[in-house]
């Protein structure tokens, strides 16, 4: 099985560097390549999987829930793809259940990975890990300021970099 370059660097963001914006990046770029405007691509629902923990990482239970919500009404529709993208659906479904389960009782954000079932996809994520230099299925919660804020404080360095060439 083939897999686009940008969903490998997808789960090696997801399950290594825990950014979730890159997440988000990678993946849209790609969408908008291959799937421009059709909001029902597994991609979108992908993608909204990585805003959700976003979200919900930086304390927005609000915005993290309705997204889950999203991801969980869409559920049926998706559910087989992600089968052949490689990944273990039924843990997946687990997962979007005890992500609803903690942000509506507004328990703290805890780690989460992607379950990945294919060995050669795993084999091609960890070495995108390894070239990064990142840990594969990280369970420590990297405590990065930056990472955890990033559309913020990715707006104001852009900002600072625009303005001083004015």
């Amino acid at each position: 099985m083939y897999y686009p370059k940008a969903y490998v660097e997808f789960l090696a963001h997801f399950n290594g560097t825990k950014d979730f914006f890159e997440c988000h990046e990678v993946l849209e770029e790609y969408w908008k390549e291959t799937a421009p405007g059709e909001r029902d691509s597994i991609w979108v629902w992908m993608i909204q999987l990585a805003v959700s923990l976003y979200h919900y990482r930086r304390g927005n239970y609000n915005g993290a829930s309705k997204l889950v919500t999203r991801l969980q009404n869409k559920w049926t529709f998706h559910k087989y793809e992600l089968e052949t993208l490689g990944l273990e659906r039924e843990a997946i479904s687990d997962i979007l259940s005890q992500l609803d389960h903690a942000l509506k009782n507004r328990k703290p954000y805890q780690n989460i990975n992607l379950p990945i079932k294919d060995p050669r996809l795993i084999l091609s994520v960890k070495d995108t890990c390894s070239k990064w230099q990142v840990p594969y299925n990280r369970e420590q919660e990297p405590c990065d300021h930056y990472l955890i804020h990033k559309h913020k404080l990715r707006q104001t360095s852009e900002n600072l970099t625009e303005n001083a060439y004015k």
